[in-house]
């Protein structure tokens, strides 16, 4: 144990000299202002800020979501998980007009199952038919492209055998 910081320098040095310290992310860059006191969740704040991580009172959530829901049901596929997810959002809303307001007052009303599944048939069958018709385009524009005239040795050629 007497000897172990010796051992540690030791280690050190030699992995300076193999260049095992070159190149890591922030090298030649001043260490960010510490501050003047030891913050503990030092690491909180920096990841919230790393990964932009917003942490909203339940109310601006459920408010976001709202304003979010119809392009989040239009990823749905099937109309049972649109009609679990607008429930499950309405459960939520109701819970939280129940609780003790957490921030800012609650404005979102929950929605109307059956209205939401009809707006999102409508947009899915929209949405259908436009990529029907981008599809029919792209053949019609493939049909009218002249072709190559394959000459009658290629023909007989397959092609893992060339």
């Amino acid at each position: 144990m007497a000897q172990q910081h010796t051992w540690v320098d030791l280690q050190v040095r030699q992995a300076m000299e193999r260049g095992d310290f070159d190149d890591l992310p922030g090298a030649g860059k001043p260490i960010k202002d510490l501050g003047d006191s030891h913050d503990p969740n030092w690491w909180l704040k920096k990841l919230v800020e790393r990964e932009n991580v917003a942490v909203l009172p339940p109310s601006l959530a459920l408010r976001k979501e709202d304003a979010e829901l119809a392009a989040t049901l239009d990823r749905l596929n099937v109309e049972g998980e649109v009609r679990r997810h607008v429930e499950d959002f309405n459960k939520r809303v109701v819970a939280a007009r129940y609780r003790l307001p957490e921030g800012p007052p609650l404005v979102t009303m929950p929605r109307d199952v059956d209205e939401e599944v009809a707006g999102w048939r409508e947009r899915r069958t929209a949405r259908l038919a436009e990529q029907r018709a981008k599809a029919r385009k792209l053949l019609a524009e493939e049909a009218a492209r002249p072709r190559a005239k394959r000459r009658w040795w290629r023909r007989a050629v397959s092609p893992g055998t060339r």
